[in-house]
């Protein structure tokens, strides 16, 4: 009786293992191209990109459901995942062949029946005990390619697996070189949804990825691996100085070896250990992809520390110290892994701005000439329009940031940390006070400055949309601020590494939460619509005139995209913070989108932790089409 009581839970913990639950068998054959990929905005049957598309616009042409008759929209199903592992739903799904593919948090993904929601497969990743999230347990999505769909882990790793049963092709964890499968340890995680380009030059296919972990002092990197086997066809760091591969080799040095913008542990003219050795940059969004200029594009993370004094020489300007190649975009040559151009939109970034929300790439015409460019909503507080088109390489970094410099323009109030962007040279015009300053003597912290946007940021990583019909982006950004302050700080791998304390409050009594429609060629507000609880869910717009997006208080709504007007909302049981999607299966059209409460905002405290404390914790997908 004993030894059979063991085979059986020897067989279901080997079940638990694969992470495997079949309810419904499959024989979908099916694969997935890249020009299925590449053509994922032109298509309304499918979702197979992060984004909606390599150009990140989460716009779709469909308009079945629009102005009039969204106001006859319902669901249709909704399936729970289950479990006491509600927290936080951030997910973008994707749609193939009937079937929907969504992560839940805990490092899980599901696939569900697109007209039921009935469970095909899920797979749960065995996760250590001693994992280090930043900002909650989240993932933001998958990528799919071929037989496969691939999604990130907070163990620092990877997984693909069969698209049609579930069962693990291949997975692999990354970190420091040393110890690569330790690395999440050491602080580095996998949050955001991987990013499937094709490379123009060499027609490879590859599997683009990035870490987190700035606030735990990682070295940020960017991976290009092999979608058959997992293999690493190269990796970039973005801290300058350091070293990337190619081909299990070292290859070029990103920006200059001797980091002139940030001194390191040999050139430090004060002979003091600085944090060059572990400093941040994690390019934990997801990708875009320019094919015509075959690029990837994608936004990198804040310097580590937090406190910028650690990152200075003695004595110097915080100003004159860049931390390269933090804290702005950066496009990459998919055949190498080498640098093409970099913008910095926050220079030696003291305030843990990032740069990570979404690059849109878009174009525009302006008297009379069409432009290429990349639309971008920074934590910041200021929404950049950077020229992305091909150009020699420049001499020095801030000659290049110059001249690809268009506009930028505030698209929150009450910004303090920065006047303006200069138009000659694209940099924050910032007042030294601005700077967070260091603890007196005999003091264990400085005194407290106020800063606005706080480091939650105007807009964070919810991505935005753009209508190529109104011209316009669609954001969800907030009002808020914070009490900052700098702490004495010294690294220790797998240790918080932040130098700063912090108060969040609000900005204004009657909302922190606010959607706005933003005119990119006139750098103007074109609408706006306020919400009580943070904005903190992707924003979806239509061929129908509309704009969907989610709130903390649970209601995913509907607004008309030229006047703002709220035209439909739904309650889901809990807050969201996912990204909506929309499709057409057998002529009808489809809204689907993630149900869960949680993310950074309930973490951090101050007001937003009693503003938030009423909402309830979820775990759902919802789908909706229009009553017959």
């Amino acid at each position: 009786m004993k030894n059979n009581m063991l085979q059986k839970a020897a067989i279901v913990t080997f079940i638990g293992l694969l992470g495997l639950q079949s309810s419904i068998a499959s024989t979908d054959t099916k694969k997935v191209s890249w020009e299925d990929i590449l053509n994922d905005k032109n298509t309304t049957e499918d979702v197979l990109m992060y984004g909606m598309g390599p150009e990140a616009t989460r716009y779709s042409k469909l308009d079945q459901v629009n102005t009039k008759t969204v106001k006859d929209l319902v669901p249709v199903w909704s399936y729970s995942f289950g479990g006491e592992k509600q927290r936080g739903q951030e997910s973008q799904a994707l749609v193939h062949d009937g079937k929907i593919y969504v992560t839940g948090s805990y490092s899980r993904i599901f696939a569900l029946d697109s007209k039921t929601g009935k469970k095909i497969w899920s797979y749960e990743h065995r996760l250590p005990a001693d994992i280090k999230p930043c900002c909650d347990v989240i993932n933001r999505g998958a990528a799919i390619f071929g037989d496969k769909v691939f999604f990130g882990t907070l163990d620092a790793g990877i997984v693909a697996l069969n698209k049609d049963t579930g069962k693990v092709i291949w997975k692999k964890r990354f970190g420091y070189e040393d110890r690569p499968n330790k690395g999440y340890q050491d602080g580095y995680t996998m949050t955001g949804a991987p990013t499937i380009v094709k490379d123009k030059k060499t027609g490879k296919v590859m599997l683009i990825h990035g870490s987190s972990g700035d606030e735990f002092g990682v070295i940020g990197k960017l991976f290009a691996l092999d979608p058959d086997t997992g293999k690493e066809i190269w990796m970039r760091p973005m801290v300058e100085g350091h070293y990337g591969r190619l081909d299990g080799k070292k290859s070029t040095p990103t920006g200059d070896p001797k980091a002139p913008t940030w001194p390191d542990d040999k050139n430090n003219p004060t002979g003091k250990k600085t944090a060059w050795s572990h400093g941040g940059g994690a390019p934990w969004q997801s990708a875009s992809y320019d094919y015509e200029t075959n690029s990837i594009i994608i936004g990198t993370g804040n310097p580590a520390p937090w406190n910028t004094w650690e990152r200075t020489a003695d004595g110097g300007d915080p100003r004159d110290w860049d931390s390269l190649y933090t804290s702005g975009q950066i496009a990459v040559d998919p055949t190498t892994g080498d640098i093409k151009w970099f913008y910095q939109h926050t220079p030696n970034d003291a305030w843990d701005f990032s740069g990570n929300n979404e690059l849109v790439l878009f174009d525009y015409v302006e008297n009379g000439k069409t432009i290429k460019a990349t639309g971008h909503a920074d934590r910041n507080g200021f929404f950049y329009v950077i020229n992305r088109e091909a150009m020699p390489k420049a001499e020095k970094q801030r000659e290049d940031q110059a001249r690809r410099f268009i506009k930028a323009f505030p698209f929150v109030d009450k910004i303090t940390w920065a006047s303006h962007i200069d138009p000659k040279t694209g940099r924050p015009v910032v007042d030294p006070k601005q700077y967070p300053p260091l603890p007196k003597e005999g003091e264990t912290r400085g005194e407290a400055i106020q800063v606005a946007p706080p480091f939650l940021g105007g807009k964070n990583w919810n991505p935005m949309a753009y209508n190529e019909d109104t011209k316009l982006f669609y954001l969800g950004a907030n009002h808020w601020e914070e009490d900052y302050w700098t702490q004495p700080v010294k690294y220790k791998k797998g240790a918080a590494y932040l130098g700063q304390g912090f108060r969040i409050k609000r900005t204004f009594d009657d909302h922190v939460g606010i959607l706005r429609a933003v005119d990119p060629v006139k750098g103007e507000i074109v609408w706006s619509h306020k919400e009580k609880l943070p904005l903190w869910a992707g924003v979806l717009t239509t061929k129908g005139g509309l704009v969907f997006t989610g709130t903390g208080e649970g209601y995913v709504k509907a607004f008309d995209a030229k006047t703002g007007e709220e035209l439909w909302k739904f309650q889901t049981g809990s807050g969201i913070i996912s990204c909506p999607i929309t499709w057409e299966e057998n002529g009808e059209q489809y809204i689907g989108l993630a149900s869960g409460y949680g993310g950074a905002v309930p973490l951090w405290g101050g007001d937003m932790a009693d503003l938030t404390k009423p909402v309830s914790q979820g775990g759902s997908f919802w789908v909706f089409k229009l009553k017959k």
